[in-house]
């Protein structure tokens, strides 16, 4: 069978497309409105959801998904509860790849092999740990490979020549390139920048290439997608989504987030 995030970049290579990342926490604004705020991506032109774990010192991301962290946590989000909600996602959308977003603790505490059955009972087709280098991944890549998780890696613009061959041999489904150094949310992306190092990181690995970090608007996104296969937008979404009285709200606040996004990718 194959991958649903190997069959989504296939999909969108064979169109000459960039896939659209949109990032979100699971949970926030509120742990009942996750599932419809998934589906309001897809239908604004998500291709693949980041859902982020919420966890009490999430080290790489700025205030805004911070704060967004403590408020799920605060109404009882947990990982186990995340899986919940990709799970009760998949009832309705078999396609649509979700790659959780998190930290080491979380998974240490559910064990590998748990979470590594329990996320594919649920749906899940990948995991990207910020907090996990490469000497410490192999357990865990190992139970998820034996569930068919893809475990999703990180690089940097600080990231040597010698570390980046080693992260590109065991990456799966697509390598995520932070844009700067520093934390979510923070405004130095110099998007003209960005051909040389996608261009040494496709050196090394012929899976495609996402751009997170900085990324705020539909401008920004397509500058961005001139150099990458995907683009990942997270903080400004989960912003725009803080605000949001209700569920209809927020749902519209998503789709309405995203479709704009999708339209400059489509037209760059």
């Amino acid at each position: 069978m194959t991958h649903r995030i190997d069959t989504r970049f296939e999909q969108a290579r064979a169109a000459q497309r960039k896939v659209l990342i949109p990032f979100m926490t699971a949970g926030d604004p509120h742990p009942d409105w996750t599932v419809p705020l998934m589906h309001s991506l897809v239908d604004g032109g998500a291709d693949l959801i980041e859902l982020g774990v919420p966890f009490s010192d999430p080290m790489a991301d700025g205030p805004v998904i911070q704060a967004a962290s403590e408020r799920a946590i605060a109404r009882g989000m947990n990982l186990h509860g995340v899986l919940d909600c990709v799970k009760e996602f998949r009832g309705t959308d078999i396609e649509t790849p979700v790659v959780l977003m998190g930290y080491m603790n979380p998974v240490e505490r559910f064990g590998f092999e748990a979470l590594a059955a329990a996320a594919e009972d649920a749906g899940v087709d990948g995991l990207l740990l910020v907090d996990c280098p490469p000497e410490e991944m192999s357990g865990l890549q190992s139970s998820m490979q034996a569930h068919g998780l893809y475990s999703i890696r990180l690089v940097a613009p600080t990231t040597t020549e010698a570390r980046l061959a080693a992260i590109a041999d065991h990456a799966e489904g697509f390598i995520y390139y932070v844009s700067f150094k520093g934390i979510t949310g923070a405004g130095r992306l110099e998007t003209a920048a960005l051909a040389a190092p996608v261009a040494r990181i496709r050196a090394h690995t012929a899976l495609p290439i996402a751009v997170g970090f900085g990324i705020k608007d539909a401008e920004s996104a397509a500058a961005v997608a001139v150099s990458a296969d995907a683009v990942v937008i997270g903080s400004a979404l989960v912003q725009a989504l803080a605000d949001a009285g209700d569920v209809a709200a927020a749902v519209r606040t998503a789709r309405d987030f995203v479709a704009p996004i999708r339209q400059a990718l489509d037209n760059s």
